[in-house]
């Protein structure tokens, strides 16, 4: 039976990746890390018509009787798009079985499409219990129909009719792990009013690219704010950002370095001049918010407990990043809160 399902299918020409549109421009893709990236590896293998790889993903009992009837199969193939839903697993002596919903577009030569929709079944056999050779994960069977649903539909949400489980937030495991390795023992474990220190606050940031097109699609950064410490009158927090181009990286704050002259050099005192003289980088920002109607950072820091000396640079986010553009110094101890501008770069394309 399994023979007969991997048989039909393959006959069909169900090949190549979601981002491929051509053969000649499918990227190479040989990913076992997951079940999901196991099946978009087969489908990149036959699309580049790298036909023994494609082969290679499959269990000892192959989908077709022989290789060649196997490459046949794709024949009168042009190009095909694949999606693949959330795997579940199911665990048995000495395997772990996985069943990845899959829906596929497959075009023929003469320009024909037709949806298909079903699911794969992976095996990975229990590393610790192999010998050489290793096996990584490999296609053990599965089933494609056709649908009457359109492409973007067609997806089926499980192989057993339940609920998908619920994905997880990679960039958020990343991040948290990150801060973990970084940050575990150098920041609070308790917030400020005593409860264990919980997840970070987590934002999704859409934009355009630089240079983007109106009709092009946006872009996504996630943007994570981890607690770190609250001394005297000031709280600090980490900051990571993350998007699929640069991956996870953790955001440094700019500031200026300032020499503040004082009346009679008295602090307490009129302020004469703030020179700016040199940048430093930060990696917390204090008292810090995100705004996303505005899509900046804001870091103020109390000078004293009153607060009326402070300083509050804004951190505006902007082809991909945040860069500061603003800089604020309130430098005199008279008890009001009035602070001036020493940097502004909000007119910056």
């Amino acid at each position: 039976m399994r023979h007969a399902v991997f048989a039909a299918t393959a006959v069909l020409g169900l090949a190549a990746m979601a981002q491929t549109t051509h053969a000649a421009e499918a990227p190479y893709v040989d990913d076992r890390s997951s079940a999901e990236s196991v099946i978009q590896s087969l489908y990149s293998a036959i699309n580049r018509h790298e036909f023994a790889r494609a082969w290679g993903y499959y269990d000892d009992a192959k989908p077709t009787k022989d290789f060649d009837t196997f490459v046949k199969g794709y024949d009168g193939t042009q190009e095909v798009e694949v999606k693949t839903g959330t795997a579940a697993s199911e665990g048995t002596a000495g395997s772990v079985y996985y069943s990845v919903p899959v829906a596929i577009k497959a075009t023929d030569k003469s320009g024909n499409a037709q949806v298909f929709a079903g699911c794969y079944t992976l095996r990975q056999v229990s590393a610790q219990a192999q010998e050489p050779p290793f096996r990584p994960i490999f296609i053990d069977k599965g089933e494609l129909k056709p649908s009457t649903a359109d492409f973007d539909s067609a997806l089926p949400e499980s192989c057993d009719g339940s609920a998908p489980p619920p994905k997880k937030d990679m960039a958020l495991e990343l991040a948290k792990k990150a801060f973990a390795s970084n940050y575990g023992d150098r920041c609070d474990k308790k917030m400020p009013g005593g409860d264990p220190r919980g997840e970070p606050d987590a934002y999704t940031i859409r934009y355009k690219g630089e240079g983007a097109a109106e009709n092009d699609p946006d872009r996504e950064t996630r943007l994570f704010r981890f607690f770190c410490a609250m001394a005297a009158y000031n709280e600090s927090s980490i900051y990571y950002v993350y998007d699929d181009v640069s991956g996870l990286r953790q955001l440094q704050f700019a500031a200026p370095t300032l020499d503040i002259r004082y009346e009679n050099n008295n602090t307490e005192g009129k302020v004469e001049s703030i020179n700016i003289t040199g940048f430093q980088t930060e990696d917390q920002a204090v008292n810090s918010e995100y705004d996303d109607t505005t899509k900046t950072i804001t870091s103020f820091g109390k000078w004293r407990g009153a607060g009326d000396a402070s300083s509050t640079g804004t951190y505006l986010f902007r082809h991909g990043t945040f860069s500061l553009v603003q800089y604020d110094v309130d430098a005199s101890y008279d008890g009001k809160v009035n602070p001036q501008t020493i940097l502004d770069y909000n007119t910056a394309p």
